[in-house]
C-alpha cells in the first residue's frame, strides 16, 4: 500500500526558513508526482508546490515562487519542502499527496498523507 509521511513542521518567526518532508512508501515505479497542499483555518486548501519523481520537473503556486524549492531525494524515497522567507500568511497545515497531474486540480491526487502545523509568527 502506498503511503505518505509528512513531517518537519513547526514554529517559526517571518523571514525565517523549515524544511518539511514527506516520505513516500509503497510505490512500484517512479512515474508518478508528489504534492504539497496547505490549508489554513477558514481557507480553502492551496497546492504549493509538485515534482514529477521521474523528471523533476516542478510546479509552484505563485504565492511561494522564488521562496519554496521541491526536491526528491531518490536514496531515501523522500520529497523535500524547502521553505524560506516565510511569512505569517504562510502559516498553515502542509499535506503531502501524490499521483496528480496539477496543483490546479487537488481533487485527481489519489494518496495523501497527514498533515503538519507550520506557523509563522510576525
Amino acid at each position: 500500500d502506498v503511503q505518505l509521511q509528512a513531517s518537519g513542521g513547526g514554529s517559526v518567526q517571518a523571514g525565517g526558513s523549515l524544511r518539511l518532508s514527506c516520505v513516500a512508501s509503497g510505490f512500484t515505479r517512479d512515474d508518478y508526482s508528489i504534492a504539497w497542499f496547505r490549508q489554513a483555518p477558514g481557507k480553502e486548501r492551496e497546492g504549493v508546490a509538485h515534482i514529477v519523481i521521474r523528471d523533476g520537473a516542478t510546479e509552484y503556486a505563485d504565492s511561494v515562487k522564488g521562496r519554496f524549492t521541491v526536491a526528491y531525494d531518490n536514496a531515501k524515497n523522500t520529497i523535500y519542502l524547502e521553505m524560506n522567507s516565510l511569512k505569517p500568511e504562510d502559516t498553515a497545515v502542509y499535506s503531502c499527496a501524490a499521483d496528480g497531474s496539477t496543483l490546479r486540480i487537488p481533487n485527481k491526487y489519489v494518496y495523501w498523507g497527514q498533515g503538519t502545523q507550520v506557523t509563522v509568527s510576525s
